[in-house]
């Protein structure tokens, strides 16, 4: 512990602001409070350079934390820019082809080239300053080989963070059989290096401790994306009510996650009910493609939508917030997206389409979201109306303060905290570490 009273956490972390989009939210909410909680946190990350979305106002707020960065170079696809520098998103066709083409030749993925400069810059820090533990969230899966590096070397604790699943991640590519085996056997030389393992939900720990069988299940720990009601006073201001539906989405679409089945459905509904065309308006946050223009085009609703890009974090929780209802897509159980938990906090009722499993009973849960199967256009049909005429009779739902609490970012890096802290032995300042093997 240092003179001050805080313990040190160095956290790994490729995604940092002013990266945006939604992949640095939940390391910089942590790494914003720990040091409420006695613990004081350095970040490793890479120097910024091209990259899709840009948030100046969260390094602002990192900074106005107190929160102290270190930054390397890193041999990938960004050296290619020697700025910040925004990129245009690719199509999804010409996505898909580089996703592949980068798994079949980087392995565990395209950031590995991080791996050395990373490397060699938390081993400066770790020789000439005292660090009580080492945290690496992931993706990028190279964070996680960082820190298993560093925790040999200078016989820290180590935290692994799954942000998203490593062998069942939704648009990873295996090319070969092979592929898929050195990254079994990466991440099982992870799950041997780290004393503990963070989460963001059941379906993710339930796949783990089936494929690690030796793991004890306390050593897996769900910790949930969550938000920070920071980024959302004006839910405690008065809204004028419009006599427009305003439905808004924020995020990226790519995969199956895309609004042509909303976007045809909302057609249909316009057209067999001619008195709600004018009545209802679609906001679409975030950064957006030809695809998402050409849906607009082709379902007659350019009247309808409204494309806002990329905005900083706070003006799109504003924008959500004044939302009258928020529509939700996911194509898959394993991935549990930070903005879902931002959507619970405007406290507005939610469109969902989504597959079942896990974040489909949390939807359920929640008191506000209507489920629809992600592919059922008519199913749509159906919510889109129910939710107008909830809309038109001021009966729509609002998320109870008891649900929401669960997901406060205060008090889960609290529970961060607290997992940090079982990690040390306050009689002989060394580490406790309860696993031996990983089989």
């Amino acid at each position: 512990m240092a003179d001050d009273g805080f313990r040190k956490v160095l956290i790994i972390a490729y995604y940092f602001p002013p990266l945006g989009l939604s992949g640095v939210q939940r390391t910089m909410k942590f790494a914003k409070y720990l040091s409420q909680y006695g613990w004081k946190p350095t970040v490793l990350t890479i120097n910024p350079a091209g990259y899709f979305a840009f948030d100046d106002t969260l390094s602002r707020e990192i900074e106005a934390a107190g929160v102290r960065v270190v930054r390397t170079h890193s041999h990938d696809v960004n050296r290619f820019f020697t700025k910040e520098v925004a990129v245009k998103m690719p199509s999804e066709r010409s996505r898909k082809i580089l996703q592949y083409l980068g798994d079949w030749f980087f392995i565990p993925d395209t950031k590995v080239g991080w791996k050395s400069f990373a490397v060699k810059a938390a081993t400066e820090l770790l020789e000439h300053e005292q660090f009580d533990l080492i945290f690496a969230t992931a993706p990028p899966q190279t964070s996680f080989l960082i820190g298993t590096v560093l925790k040999k070397r200078f016989k820290l604790p180590l935290v692994v963070d799954y942000r998203d699943s490593w062998l069942n991640y939704p648009f990873k590519y295996f090319p070969t059989p092979l592929h898929r085996l050195l990254h079994r056997r990466l991440e099982k030389r992870v799950m041997k290096a780290a004393d503990r393992v963070t989460v963001t939900n059941r379906r993710v720990k339930e796949e783990l401790l089936r494929r690690y069988p030796t793991m004890n299940y306390d050593e897996v720990i769900i910790l949930s994306q969550g938000f920070d009601p920071e980024d959302f006073p004006a839910l405690n201001e008065k809204r004028t009510r419009s006599a427009k539906l305003h439905i808004t989405h924020a995020g990226t679409f790519y995969g199956d996650r895309n609004p042509a089945i909303f976007f045809q459905a909302l057609s249909n509904v316009l057209r067999d009910n001619p008195k709600m065309r004018g009545r209802i308006e679609v906001h679409l946050i975030g950064s957006m493609r030809n695809e998402e223009l050409l849906w607009v085009k082709k379902f007659d609703l350019q009247n309808v939508v409204t494309f806002h890009h990329y905005l900083p974090h706070r003006e799109c929780a504003k924008l959500m917030s004044e939302a009258d209802a928020l529509w939700f897509v996911l194509d898959n159980d394993y991935q549990t997206p930070g903005k879902l938990y931002e959507y619970f906090a405007t406290r507005r009722p939610i469109l969902a389409s989504v597959v079942d499993g896990y974040t489909k009973q949390l939807l359920n849960e929640s008191g506000v979201a209507q489920c629809v199967p992600l592919k059922d256009v008519r199913a749509h049909e159906q919510a889109l109306l129910e939710l107008f005429k909830k809309f038109e009779a001021r009966k729509l739902e609002r998320t109870s303060q008891e649900f929401l609490n669960k997901f406060n970012r205060f008090t889960l890096t609290g529970d961060l905290a607290r997992i940090f802290e079982f990690l040390m032995d306050y009689d002989r300042g060394t580490v406790v570490t309860k696993k031996e093997t990983v089989s």
